[in-house]
């Protein structure tokens, strides 16, 4: 399997698909490269090089005990694009990966960088402070580690099956398949990243990450995510972007790209093409 070792002598495993502009993508909490299997197959048949790496202690990267936090997983994927020598590469994140994104291209500057999509994403701040009266409570995000350590093969199977891809919404239609691959890749991971990753997720502040990006970032967010709620996200990110664009899908849940794929790579693509 291609796999980098970084500085810390962490093996990062990637997939590296055809050839022409790169598209890097970066996967959500507790996932792996292989949530993004539609969008690569899609873009590698649109004439672009695809690349999804495995964060740190996620599906066959290194199942590290420490470096879960967003300087490590920035430093992780500069490492990977460093690696393949990317330029003029496209950045996508989905969730805690478009946390991963802003973080990265803030940090490692946009020499590489040509333009950034954020969808379902995290930043500007999940958790709520003084500053962010709008977020989620701590308690929300301390039960997520208290149901990880208690079992996580019955906690995630309850995300995909529930508010992940709204399918506990009315009249939605679960597919067991979505479900059961979402629970795969959760559980190839490794139990202890995927509880720091809790803390990395929720209690970053990208505020100033966002200020800093100067290439055109896509905000794309259904304003039915029960994971990440929209009002105290995307809005914000779009606005602290010096060149973001926000937009909102009707009634989609936090895991689109999977549920509305044909929608989400229709608007990235065109997005890239701009």
């Amino acid at each position: 399997m291609p796999t980098i070792t970084t500085k810390d002598g962490v093996d990062i495993f990637y997939k590296d698909w055809g050839s022409g502009q790169p598209i890097v993508f970066s996967h959500g909490w507790p996932l792996s490269a292989d949530d993004w299997d539609t969008q690569m197959i899609f873009f590698a048949n649109q004439g672009y090089r695809v690349i999804a790496h495995d964060r740190r202690g996620h599906g066959r990267s290194s199942q590290v005990s420490d470096g879960h936090d967003m300087d490590h997983y920035a430093d992780d994927l500069a490492a990977v694009t460093a690696h393949l020598d990317l330029k003029n590469a496209i950045h996508v994140g989905h969730s805690t990966g478009g946390g991963e994104v802003v973080r990265y291209i803030a940090r490692h500057g946009e020499s590489r960088v040509a333009k950034g999509a954020i969808l379902s994403a995290v930043p500007p701040l999940m958790v709520k402070t003084a500053a962010n009266p709008g977020g989620l409570p701590k308690s929300v995000f301390d039960d997520f580690q208290t149901q990880l350590a208690a079992g996580r093969a019955a906690f995630y199977r309850d995300v995909a099956a529930g508010p992940f891809y709204g399918y506990n919404r009315p009249g939605a239609k679960p597919s067991e398949a979505v479900i059961q691959n979402w629970w795969r890749q959760g559980m190839m991971g490794g139990a202890k990243a995927h509880y720091d990753g809790i803390v990395a997720f929720s209690q970053t502040d990208f505020t100033e990450d966002l200020k800093k990006i100067s290439v055109p970032v896509l905000v794309m967010h259904g304003d039915d995510d029960q994971i990440v709620p929209y009002a105290d996200s995307a809005p914000l990110s779009a606005k602290l972007l010096k060149k973001g664009t926000l937009k909102t899908y009707k009634g989609f849940p936090h895991g689109m790209p999977t549920t509305h794929a044909e929608t989400i790579n229709a608007d990235l693509l065109a997005f890239f093409k701009e």
